[in-house]
């Protein structure tokens, strides 16, 4: 199974278009993304240049995943800080604008004099809506790039309904000021009522905090993972000319001679030609007793050599070490889906645009009934 890196995921349906897109390639058997990983697994013999290329088409990034490297970025949680952040700054701006279109209109908490006007008022809020939705902008670009590519994600729910209230409350502003114009004051107070923008902001900063505690449960979740391949050892003491020299864990080959002391990882697969000594195979095995190794016995990298000084002869070496097949094995399991999370990325193919489809009808229907534009917006939008 080939291994990629998958970059532009937000949400299952990401995932399922990718899927189907790389399934539909020339050689390719199966396929599984794994949002929870951003990687994706591919058995078959389609090369990885046309893979990748598919996926790039529809607006997605992709490079194969070099199982050589133990030390793999892309399980970093690079996502939650970037969130908290996002979602601290909307939060800040938000609590201003409730305190406005809440607070003071259902309240009467205070307000400065120069916001008493509801044009001015009005104004001051949309500007607050303005700032919160440049912070969560991502939300509108990857929603609204994936509704002009066909294929809706989650994002494009989200840019739709912010988009539709801020829109909506746009117009009932430049009718405000019209009214306010003509000196039409109860119009300009009964027209204050339509207002969506609280509505436009508080949709993406909800969502960013779903967003965020999705990323913190990924996090969490490829800790293990993580934490397996920093097992791994970086260095190696090897034999050369009489001498040991210290070289990076890429350098060793198989059927050199290193040395490894009591307190240290053995760096690779080998097996022992001089010393005896206990080793600690917990880290792999998860027995806790160390096991006595002597000459003959074999040794596998990342486990820890307790009390003797010993000799070992390198057979297995880079991607053949049994760590780094334990790191494909658990690395292939979480590029694979259960039954029960194929069913999950189905639904979630056609949720978005079902969605989308009866906010349609919703408002189509209330307009019929003879509601307002505003009335039916909000019944749309929510």
């Amino acid at each position: 199974m080939k291994q990629y890196n998958i970059t532009g995921m937000s949400c299952a349906a990401c995932a399922n278009r990718i899927e189907k897109t790389v399934a539909h390639i020339n050689g390719v058997d199966s396929c599984s993304v794994s949002l929870l990983t951003n990687s994706m697994g591919v058995e078959g013999t389609a090369s990885s240049e046309s893979i990748i290329q598919a996926i790039e088409n529809i607006g997605y990034g992709a490079s194969e995943k070099g199982v050589e490297k133990v030390k793999d970025d892309s399980l970093v949680d690079h996502e939650t800080p970037k969130l908290k952040k996002r979602l601290i700054t909307s939060l800040v701006f938000l609590i201003l604008l409730m305190y406005l279109s809440m607070g003071h209109m259902m309240w009467k908490w205070p307000v400065p004099s120069f916001l008493e006007n509801h044009v001015s008022l009005a104004v001051t809020e949309m500007l607050l809506t303005i700032i919160i939705l440049v912070i969560n902008k991502a939300f509108f670009i990857n929603g609204y790039k994936s509704l002009f590519q066909l294929s809706p994600n989650m994002d494009a729910l989200v840019a739709l309904g912010s988009s539709a209230a801020f829109g909506y409350s746009l117009v009932v502003l430049y009718l405000m000021i019209d009214a306010m114009s003509q000196g039409q004051m109860m119009k300009v107070m009964s027209l204050g009522h339509d207002l969506y923008f609280e509505s436009a902001a508080m949709i993406p900063t909800l969502i960013t905090v779903g967003k965020m505690l999705e990323a913190m449960s990924k996090g969490r979740t490829t800790d293990a993972l993580k934490n397996l391949m920093d097992l791994a050892p970086q260095t190696a003491v090897i034999i050369k000319d009489n001498k040991e020299v210290t070289v990076s864990i890429d350098e060793v080959n198989k059927g050199d001679l290193f040395v490894v002391r009591p307190g240290e990882n053995i760096p690779v697969d080998g097996v022992i030609v001089e010393g005896s000594t206990a080793i600690d195979e917990s880290a792999l095995t998860g027995e806790s007793i160390p096991v006595d190794k002597t000459v003959n016995d074999t040794v596998s990298g990342a486990t820890l050599n307790q009390s003797g000084f010993i000799k070992v002869r390198a057979t297995r070496v880079g991607e053949d070490t049994t760590l780094s097949q334990i790191i494909q094995m658990v690395s292939d399991a979480a590029s694979t889906k259960a039954p029960i999370a194929k069913k999950a990325d189905q639904v979630s193919g056609i949720f978005v645009p079902v969605i989308i489809g009866i906010a349609l009808i919703t408002f189509i229907v209330w307009m019929i009934l003879g509601k307002s534009i505003g009335f039916s917006i909000a019944r749309a939008i929510s």
